[in-house]
């Protein structure tokens, strides 16, 4: 692993630990108002910080299409988390490792391999069982699966438009995530201002360091790795999400659904594989 590589593990990280910080929030919010709360904060503060560098119209129309793949992403996960544990969140959202190399496939010419198919494969048939065996699949892991899909797009667009001016890119997709989370906000959920401090410490977190310093050091870093290796080092976030998610909380899975993580984990470390 180079030194970005090494980055992009530590914002993993820093990701893995916003499940059960949502979780809670959701307590106490609506979930896209949250994203609003959370993306409006991050947007005041980046422009409070780096103003005149950020505000270039040249990555305006690629700031433009990541916050919308952002905003998927993070609308059907957050969503999906009322209706789903925080550690079947994690794991559910990392399937965009094995979506990844498809999305790329069509949106950069980039062939997959057989391995990509066994990986797809494997990791589905963990989500079947992490979902309950069931063909009628929970309400929270079926928006989850599309969170995945928008991530993985997410993942190979920031590799098309990463050359451009990683600071101003990362600062746009930020405020179009806001506004599409506030305009959605204020058309079908209530306008809420918490009095309690906990859905507030949930709005801090994911806003300075899972979104103001991961958003603006993965456009950064990214750059000097392959998508799918970006995807790879991503794939270690619902471990830590499950941890934190134990640590905090005291959530666990049932044998099944333990069964169905690893199987998730096996399917994105046949990537590993792929690649050594």
């Amino acid at each position: 692993m180079n030194r970005s590589e090494l980055i992009l593990l530590g914002i993993t990280a820093i990701w893995g630990f916003t499940f059960p910080a949502m979780k809670v929030s959701l307590g106490y919010l609506p979930p896209i108002l949250f994203l609003a709360y959370r993306f409006g904060i991050a947007f005041l503060l980046m422009l409070l910080l780096f103003r005149s560098r950020v505000l270039r119209k040249e990555t305006l129309k690629e700031g433009f299409i990541l916050g919308l793949t952002l905003f998927f992403g993070h609308g059907f996960q957050i969503v999906g988390l009322k209706y789903t544990t925080a550690s079947n969140s994690a794991f559910i959202t990392s399937l965009y490792v094995v979506f990844t190399p498809f999305i790329a496939y069509f949106l950069l010419g980039d062939r997959f391999k057989g391995r990509d198919v066994l990986s797809l494969i494997v990791a589905l048939t963990g989500l079947y069982l992490i979902s309950g065996a069931s063909l009628n699949f929970n309400y929270g892991d079926l928006l989850t699966v599309l969170s995945a899909l928008s991530f993985a797009f997410q993942i190979v667009l920031v590799q098309k438009f990463g050359e451009r001016d990683y600071l101003s890119l990362a600062f746009w997709q930020i405020f179009w995530n806001f506004v599409f989370s506030s305009a959605f906000a204020l058309t079908f959920e209530p306008l809420m201002v918490p009095k309690d401090p906990i859905p507030w410490l949930g709005v801090l977190y994911t806003s300075v360091f899972a979104t103001v310093i991961a958003f603006t050091l993965q456009v950064k870093h990214q750059r000097h790795t392959k998508a799918h290796r970006a995807a790879l080092i991503y794939s270690a976030e619902p471990i830590f999400g499950h941890i934190s998610a134990f640590l905090t909380i005291r959530e666990v899975l049932s044998l099944k659904g333990y069964l169905g993580a690893a199987l998730i984990m096996a399917g994105i470390w046949n990537e590993v594989r792929k690649e050594s």
